[in-house]
């Protein structure tokens, strides 16, 4: 600077000296302050903010062009851009007004911390174009223009925290709002009519809001409202039903009434009266009422009731109905075995509920309850069920038998004790139970290529697979993987697949409205990341895809920012002299992420990949070494580097 105004002075005459030195004191006064001093600044209202040691201009500033020095800093062409400070414990006061100083500061993530008090008034940032503060304990009123005028906004999530008070209307205004997310919060009264044109991801799940569903929103997933037992309209009940207050009150009164009489019929009954009733109820001691009751609507229609017993409920039992049995290895059972063994809820997922069943012979079973299965005829239907019923492969979980109506069907198979592999990798932290180590992981993935290789060779189908997650993914007692949910597109009812099925979630499909020949090997790709990264990935619960959200991005993010050891799960043990082999396998996964399908690769490719890391093999000098200088491995980066791959 005072080269530049010396140079000036040589070139001025006399009279504009005076000019020459206000315009230096103009340039001193505004760029005194560095970004440095607004983020130490920042830092100061922080408590628990051990996390960030490197934040020190002594040894490097913020921003090194578009990768950040310090930790949790954003940057891009030189300034800083952001602020990604997830899971650090952070408290203390959020200075808005030092972060406004920052003149190309457009997002904020401070989820997953245990910042505490009323909203931060994020408002006088006004260019900033997302916020995250989910998973949080702020509390109180959000007030009505908190977001006025922040015309660039686009993604708002403020989940699971305990917001009070209506849903501020300025949100409405927001002409670029794509994602809005306030459940597990405590908002009430009505939702305000937002712009059906702009925003593509919503959840208001979990609050008290109440009244009609706006129609511009009639069109989302019921599960964006539930938990608010006082809404109607479209997506849910008609405004028009009963209360379901009133609904549950009568119920009661009914159960009651339904009691009383059975046990005056008890005891006025005979020994075979009693021994009938013995013979024709169907007992299901582990389930709820409720679950036993959507065990019955599985089986409503033209067949007579009987008496639930140890309650007033009622379930329907099928005269002619029978189970359809596709494997001659498995010990035989009709419908009244299933329906009359325990029943254990296993959980109620987007396609339906699954229980597990154990029979009289002992062997337990899981039956899964479709209602979205009209996509073809009685016929279609029986011949899919029974080409699925001939795919034989270790890493499958075979179908073993399906009930068949017009309305819902059930599809049986046998019950895999360790759980899904979505339970083992997230489930476990809660438990404090220790992670699944390297060479486990290793060998899930390797199964889980295998399986989806062998659907690829044997079903003519452009997505073999479909829903491939790892809620769908069941670990064995050797942790060895099998595929379920397999090769249901065909019988799925189209908008509940466009809604639901995964392979509607990837790149080619929000871009051009069609799946591929490699859709699944994207999401074998979000899997692979899930696995190494132990991070649950957001286009799961997503409605649609977007690369901002995507783990991949998040991963290729990190390595650019040489920031790969971050990127491992902390609680994966067992990674000592591993560490070519883990990043092998993780640029194996960003390959497969691709989002050019030209460039994805192939199911023959990515199972030859995987099948050539080996635990403990020799390291890849070359690729640590591209690791070590940032290099990207997607096209999405800065740098083309899939010599090893393509090679």
């Amino acid at each position: 600077m005072g080269a530049l105004v010396a140079k000036l002075l040589r070139k001025t005459s006399h009279s504009s000296l005076v000019l020459v030195f206000a315009l230096s004191l103009v340039v001193v006064c505004c760029f005194g302050v560095s970004e440095s001093d607004f983020l130490l600044k920042f830092k100061e209202g922080l408590t628990n903010s051990t996390s960030l040691t490197n934040w020190n201009p002594s040894s490097t500033g913020p921003c090194d062009w578009n990768r950040g020095n310090w930790i949790g800093v954003l940057c891009l062409n030189g300034s800083v851009w952001g602020l990604q400070l997830e899971n650090m414990g952070l408290k203390g006061v959020i200075d808005v007004e030092t972060l406004s100083s920052l003149p190309n500061f457009r997002t904020i993530s401070l989820m997953n911390n245990n910042f505490e008090g009323t909203w931060p008034a994020l408002g006088r940032i006004s260019k900033l174009r997302s916020i995250y503060l989910s998973n949080n304990q702020f509390s109180g009123e959000i007030p009505d223009d908190a977001f006025q005028g922040m015309g660039s906004l686009k993604k708002v999530l403020l989940s699971n925290n305990q917001f009070t008070g209506q849903i501020p209307s300025s949100l409405v205004d927001l002409p670029k709002l794509l994602e809005l997310r306030l459940d597990g919060n405590h908002f009430h009264g009505q939702i305000p009519g937002f712009k059906e044109h702009s925003l593509r991801s919503l959840n208001l799940a979990n609050n008290n809001l109440e009244g009609a569903i706006p129609t511009s929103l009639s069109k989302m997933d019921g599960t964006s409202f539930k938990g608010n037992k006082n809404l109607c309209g479209p997506p849910l009940r008609p405004c028009n039903a009963p209360n379901a207050a009133k609904s549950v009150n009568l119920l009661k009164i009914a159960i009651t009434l339904l009691v009383i009489g059975i046990i005056l019929a008890i005891i006025a009954a005979t020994c075979i009266i009693i021994q009938c009733k013995r013979q024709n109820t169907i007992q299901l001691g582990r389930a709820t009422s409720n679950d036993s009751n959507m065990i019955a609507s599985s089986f409503r229609g033209e067949h007579e009731k009987l008496p639930l017993r140890g309650g007033g409920h009622h379930i329907r039992r099928p005269d002619q109905g029978k189970l359809s049995f596709v494997r001659d290895d498995i010990e035989r059972f009709d419908l009244q075995d299933l329906l009359r063994a325990s029943a254990e809820v296993l959980g109620s997922g987007m396609f339906g509920s699954s229980y597990k069943a154990v029979i009289m012979s002992g062997q337990a079973l899981v039956a899964k309850r479709y209602k979205q299965m009209n996509n073809v005829g009685r016929g279609e239907f029986h011949e899919h069920m029974r080409r699925l019923g001939r795919l034989r492969h270790p890493n499958l979980q075979p179908l073993a038998a399906y009930y068949y109506r017009k309305e819902e069907k059930l599809l049986v198979s046998e019950f895999v004790e360790n759980g899904s592999l979505a339970s083992l990798l997230h489930g476990n932290r809660r438990l404090d139970k220790p992670g699944l180590d390297w060479q486990t992981r290793l060998k899930i993935v390797k199964g889980v290529a295998r399986g989806l290789d062998y659907l690829y060779k044997e079903l003519p189908i452009v997505v073999p697979h479909g829903h491939l997650k790892s809620s769908n993914v069941l670990i064995d007692d050797l942790y060895e993987p099998l595929l379920t949910d397999y090769a249901l597109r065909p019988v799925i009812n189209p908008e509940h697949a466009h809604t639901i099925m995964i392979a509607y979630k990837s790149p080619e499909y929000a871009r051009e409205g069609r799946t591929s020949g490699k859709t699944d090997i994207w999401s074998l790709g979000i899997l692979i990341l899930e696995i190494l990264t132990g991070k649950y990935p957001e286009n799961y619960l997503t409605q649609f895809y977007d690369s901002n959200a995507d783990l991949a991005t998040w991963v290729n993010t990190m390595v650019k920012e040489k920031r790969t050891s971050e990127v491992f799960d902390k609680e994966m043990i067992g990674t000592k002299n591993s560490k070519a082999e883990m990043i092998n396998l993780l640029k194996i996964g960003l390959c497969c992420c691709e989002e050019d399908v030209d460039r994805r690769l192939g199911i023959r490719q990515a199972v030859e990949k995987i099948n050539e890391i080996k635990v403990g093999g020799d390291a890849d000098e070359d690729l640590i070494s591209s690791v070590s200088e940032g290099y990207a491995w997607s096209s999405r980066g800065t740098e083309d580097d899939f010599s090893y791959l393509n090679g």
